[in-house]
């Protein structure tokens, strides 16, 4: 005797909503399927017309009939299924985050995966698994700098005053060196690597060929680098490059220079007398990184010296007068953003941080 199908019932509503799913680019295919499965049933036809019609087994179609009858459009969703049992618990990450605020195993300066998944007697993917949701990256670091200057409200309102509302009709300048910047030459080129990407490459060897000294000036309203290299880095040649940049500029114009603690910057009393429009203000100790010299010293850096290679001292001063020069073309102000510095921040751990 032939099996009777389930006989369907449908609202109005249901039928609408049904159509909509079955019409639908942006539900789930299987949903779809399940949406025109039913509305043909609706049609009176046998769950084999339907199979055959959507190229689907009848005993498909007789389930999602089925499943229509007794819970409606809802009854079209998956049920919820069981899944494999988690083989750590929800307690393994309390566990990875305590571990992290004890001495490390013998011989380590800190902790990674591996040493972590041994101490917990779990596998190294399940520790990852963790830190990666929690945002811990072990091998990336922060530094910070701290100043214990006692003036160093006042030497820092000082030095941000003057970036924020100048002087009128003042010049300020951000002045410092990089001392002994090395000529190197070495071998360097592309090289494919065995993953097949290209990367730069560096022969471990070099030959050393003498070291130049670099003072710049930045003028913090234009962003333009004024530059001078020298092979020795005396207080006679810090007060022969602020003469020069000095010159530029009218007698009568006020010029406040801001300045690190440098011992060569300290004792020219003798030349601001001779120079009287101009003003020294210092950082606070330990806090050179309030100079905006600071951030082009690192631009030069990336730009102009890592993985170069020079022959002798004469082309590495090429280079340093071609790069300031092409920079000025362009060259703007800095938007100067500075993060808070909490010392207090050393003292939170890992667990407090997370939770």
């Amino acid at each position: 005797m032939a099996r009777v199908a389930v006989e369907l019932r449908c609202s109005a509503e249901q039928r609408s909503e049904l159509v909509a799913l079955a019409r639908s680019r942006t539900a789930e295919a299987r949903l779809v399927e399940r949406a025109r499965i039913v509305l043909a049933c609706l049609e009176c036809k046998r769950n084999d017309e339907v199979g055959q019609a959507l190229g689907i087994r009848p005993n498909t179609v007789g389930l999602w009939r089925k499943r229509f009858a007794a819970g409606g459009v809802a009854g079209l969703q998956d049920r919820p299924r069981p899944g494999k049992k988690a083989t750590y618990g929800s307690e393994l990450r309390q566990r990875i985050l305590h571990r992290l605020e004890q001495p490390p195993p013998k011989g380590l300066v800190g902790w990674d995966g591996g040493s972590l998944a041994a101490a917990l007697g779990v596998s190294d993917d399940a520790v990852w698994r963790v830190m990666r949701k929690e945002g811990i990256q072990l091998r990336r670091h922060r530094s910070w700098c701290v100043s214990t200057d006692s003036q160093f409200a006042a030497k820092a309102a000082d030095i941000i005053g003057l970036y924020l509302n100048p002087p009128e009709n003042a010049l300020v300048l951000s002045v410092d060196e990089k001392p002994t910047i090395q000529a190197l030459e070495r071998a360097r080129g592309y090289v494919l690597t065995s993953s097949g990407k290209v990367v730069q490459g560096l022969k471990s060897t070099y030959k050393r060929h003498g070291t130049i000294n670099l003072f710049a000036a930045l003028e913090v309203a234009t962003g333009v680098i004024r530059g001078k290299t020298t092979t020795s880095k005396k207080r006679v040649d810090f007060q022969a490059f602020m003469a020069e940049i000095v010159a530029g500029y009218p007698a009568d114009r006020q010029i406040h220079v801001i300045l690190d603690n440098l011992c060569t910057h300290k004792k020219n009393d003798d030349w601001l007398a001779a120079h009287p429009n101009v003003t020294f203000h210092f950082t606070p100790t330990s806090a050179s990184w309030l100079n905006q010299v600071e951030i082009w010293f690192g631009i030069f850096s990336r730009k102009a010296l890592a993985g170069a290679s020079f022959r002798n001292v004469e082309q590495l001063v090429q280079v340093i007068g071609d790069f300031i020069e092409v920079y000025n073309e362009h060259a703007a102000p800095f938007v100067w953003r500075k993060r808070e510095v909490k010392g207090a921040q050393l003292r939170n751990t890992i667990v407090n941080l997370r939770n």
